[in-house]
C-alpha cells in the first residue's frame, strides 16, 4: 500500500534573524513615538481598554444602574431644596477652593456651583464600585472623568463665573487684555524653550543655591559639592545628600532662610551633595546602575578620601531615596559597612500602591514612553511635569488658566516655584528600567532586583533609618512610603509631616503652620499598619528638621575639627565654587 506523504504541520524554526527585524522595530518605534507626541505620552489603547471594561461591566450591572438612577433623583431633589431654602445641598471637598468667594452664594451662581458639585459626586459613584472592573481600569476611568469635570467647572467660564464678571467690570475689560498678553508671552516662551517669566530672579549661585562650598569631584553623571563648615567642630560622620535627578538638587538649598543644606551645616555637620548632570541624547544608554556607580558609590569613595571617615550618614530624596535604598542593600549584601544611617525623604521602596502616578504605568503606557525616548534619547522634563500637573489639574492647570489668562493676574514666582520650573531630562535606559523594574514589576520589594548580576534584598539593611512621608504627597503617597516597615528589620523612625512632596520637605524651623507626627519602630519589632501608626504617633507643632537633627546627633560621634575642603593629594582637588556647572545646564 502506498504511503501518503504530507507536509509537516509546523515549519522548521528559523535558523537566523528575520532580515526585517531591525526595520520593523524602527518603523513601530517611530509610529508609537508619533502617537506619544500627539497624546503627550498617554496611551489611547489604555484609555480604550479602561473605558470598554467599565462600560461593558456597567451595562450588565442592573443593580448598579438602578443605584445610580436613584442617586440622580436624590441629588435633583436636594438641588430643588437648595433653591427653596437656600441651604447648601453639598459642600466642596476641603482642598477645593473654586467656590470660596462670597459671590458664589448668590443665585443663580449658587445653583450652578451646587449642581456642579452634585454632578461631580454622582460621576465619582458612577465610575467606581462597578463589579468586574479591574482596579487599574477603574482608577483610570475615575481619573479621566474627574479631569473632564474639572475642565467644565463653572469657575472656568466667563458666563458662569461671577467673580470673573466682577473683575471684568472693575477693570473695564482690561484684565482680558492683560490675560491675552500673558497667554501670548507664555506661548512664545514655550516655543523658544525660555524659562518661566520671573525666574530670572532665582538664579542658581546668585539668589538660590548660595550656600558656600566647593565642587570637589566631577564625573560624567554628577558633581559633588562639599559645603564649607560654619562651626568650630563637626560631627565625625559626614552627611551625603542624594537628590532626585528628575529635578535639580537645590530644592534642598533654595533661599538662605529655607535651605536644608545651609541649616544642616549650621548644626555642625560636614555636608556633601550630589548635583546631577542634565542628560542629553548622547547619554541615552545611562541606566539605573550607572546612576548607582557614578552617583552614591563614587561619592562615598570621594568622601572617605577627603574626610577619612569610616562611616557616612546618607540622605535620599524622592527617586534619590530609592537609589539610596538600592545602593545600601547592595552594599549590605557585599559586606560594605560605610553607611552610618539612612534618611529617606518622600521616597518609595515598595511600588505596589504608588498612588495616582500608577495611572500612567502599564505596558501600553511604557511602550509609548519608551518609543518617545527612543527617538530622542531622553524623556523631556515637560513630559514628566505635565503628568504631575494632571494629578492636581484643578490647582495647577485650571486655576492658573483662570487667574492668569482671564483675571489677568500672574502669580509672582517664589523660590520653590522657580526651582520647579527648572527641570531636567531623564535618559532613555534609566527611565525605561526604572518604570519597568520598580513600578511595573515592583522587583525591589519582591527581592528580585539585581545589582551586578545578583539579587538584592532590603532585609539586609540594618543601619538605623529616618523616613519622612508628607500628608498631601501626590508623587509618593505616605502610605506607600510607609511600606518600608515591611521590607527591612532595621530601626525606623517614621515621620509624617504637613505639606506635599516638595513643601513638606522644605519645612524650615519657624515656618508657620507646620506640624508633624513621629513614632519609632525598633529593630526587629512588630510593625503597625499605617492606620494604627496614625492613631498612635504623637503629634508635634513645628518643623520635622529639628527632630531629625536630634535623631542624627544620637547616631553620631563626638564633635571633631572640620576636615579640609577637598583633598588634592588624593585626587580630589577643589574644582570650583558651588553650585558648580551641572546645575546650570539647560
Amino acid at each position: 500500500m502506498a504511503t501518503l506523504m504530507t507536509a509537516p504541520l509546523t515549519a522548521e524554526p528559523d535558523q537566523g534573524h528575520d532580515p526585517l527585524d531591525g526595520l520593523a522595530e524602527t518603523m513601530d518605534r517611530a509610529s508609537f513615538a508619533a502617537i506619544a507626541q500627539m497624546t503627550h505620552g498617554l496611551s489611547p489603547a489604555t484609555l480604550a481598554q479602561a473605558f470598554s471594561d467599565w462600560a461593558m461591566h456597567l451595562a450588565v450591572s442592573p443593580g448598579k444602574r438602578a443605584q445610580l438612577a436613584a442617586k440622580a433623583v436624590r441629588k435633583n431633589l436636594r438641588l430643588a431644596e437648595h433653591l427653596t431654602d437656600g441651604k447648601p445641598a453639598i459642600l466642596p471637598l476641603p482642598q477645593d477652593h473654586r467656590f470660596d468667594d462670597p459671590a458664589w452664594q448668590a443665585q443663580p451662581w449658587s445653583l450652578l456651583s451646587q449642581a456642579f458639585l452634585l454632578n461631580q459626586q454622582w460621576w465619582h459613584a458612577a465610575t467606581t464600585g462597578v463589579m468586574g472592573v479591574t482596579a487599574h481600569h477603574e482608577a483610570i476611568v475615575e481619573f479621566v472623568a474627574r479631569q473632564m469635570l474639572d475642565m467644565m467647572a463653572p469657575s472656568n467660564f466667563l458666563l458662569t463665573n461671577p467673580v470673573l464678571q466682577q473683575r471684568i467690570a472693575d477693570t473695564g475689560g482690561q484684565c482680558l487684555v492683560e490675560g491675552a498678553h500673558l497667554l501670548l508671552e507664555d506661548m512664545v516662551n514655550a516655543m523658544r524653550g525660555d524659562p518661566s517669566p520671573g525666574s530670572d530672579g532665582f538664579i542658581a549661585g546668585e539668589t538660590v543655591a548660595v550656600t558656600p562650598g566647593k565642587v570637589v569631584y566631577r564625573n560624567r553623571l554628577m558633581e559633588m559639592i562639599q559645603y564649607a563648615p560654619t562651626t568650630g567642630t563637626v560631627r565625625p560622620e559626614p552627611v551625603l545628600i542624594i537628590p532626585a535627578w528628575i529635578m535639580k538638587y537645590y530644592i534642598l538649598d533654595l533661599s538662605p532662610e529655607n535651605s536644608l543644606i545651609r541649616w544642616l551645616v549650621g548644626q555642625g555637620y560636614t555636608v556633601f551633595a550630589i548635583s546631577w548632570h542634565n542628560p542629553e541624547s548622547a547619554d541615552r544608554d545611562l541606566d539605573m546602575d550607572a546612576y548607582r556607580r557614578f552617583g552614591p558609590l563614587a561619592a562615598l569613595d570621594a568622601i572617605g578620601a577627603i574626610t577619612g571617615a569610616a562611616k557616612t550618614h546618607a540622605l535620599g530624596y524622592c527617586l534619590g531615596g530609592t537609589l539610596l535604598a538600592v545602593t545600601a542593600a547592595a552594599m549590605a549584601r557585599d559586606g560594605d559597612e560605610r553607611l552610618a544611617s539612612l534618611t529617606l525623604l518622600a521616597a518609595q521602596t515598595d511600588f505596589s500602591e504608588p498612588g495616582e502616578l500608577g495611572l500612567f504605568i502599564d505596558e501600553a503606557q511604557i511602550n509609548l514612553l519608551e518609543s518617545l525616548m527612543w527617538s530622542r534619547g531622553y524623556l523631556d522634563s515637560g513630559q514628566m511635569g505635565g503628568a504631575f500637573q494632571l494629578l492636581r489639574s484643578n490647582d495647577l492647570i485650571w486655576s492658573r488658566v483662570l487667574n492668569t489668562y482671564l483675571m489677568g493676574k500672574r502669580e509672582p514666582l517664589n523660590d520653590l516655584m522657580a526651582w520647579n520650573a527648572d527641570g531636567t531630562r531623564m535618559p532613555y535606559a534609566m527611565h525605561s528600567g526604572y518604570l519597568r523594574s520598580f513600578f511595573l514589576e515592583d522587583s525591589l520589594a519582591e527581592g528580585q532586583y539585581e545589582v551586578d548580576g545578583r539579587a538584592i534584598s532590603l532585609t539586609a539593611l540594618h543601619a538605623p533609618m529616618f523616613v519622612v512621608g508628607t500628608e498631601r504627597d501626590h508623587v509618593a503617597p505616605w502610605r506607600s512610603v510607609y511600606k518600608i516597615h515591611g521590607l527591612t528589620p532595621a530601626d525606623i523612625m517614621f515621620v509624617l509631616t504637613s505639606g506635599g512632596h516638595n513643601a513638606g520637605i522644605v519645612s524650615e524651623p519657624g515656618h508657620p503652620g507646620r506640624h508633624f507626627s513621629m513614632l519609632e519602630r525598633p529593630a526587629q519589632a512588630h510593625s503597625l499598619s499605617p492606620d494604627e501608626w496614625l492613631a498612635s504617633a504623637p503629634g508635634h507643632d513645628g518643623s520635622w528638621w529639628l527632630a531629625w537633627s536630634d535623631w542624627l546627633g544620637a547616631h553620631s560621634g563626638e564633635p571633631v575639627p572640620p576636615p579640609p575642603m577637598g583633598a588634592a593629594d588624593k585626587g580630589y582637588p577643589p574644582l570650583g565654587d558651588a553650585p558648580g556647572l551641572y546645575v546650570l545646564e539647560r
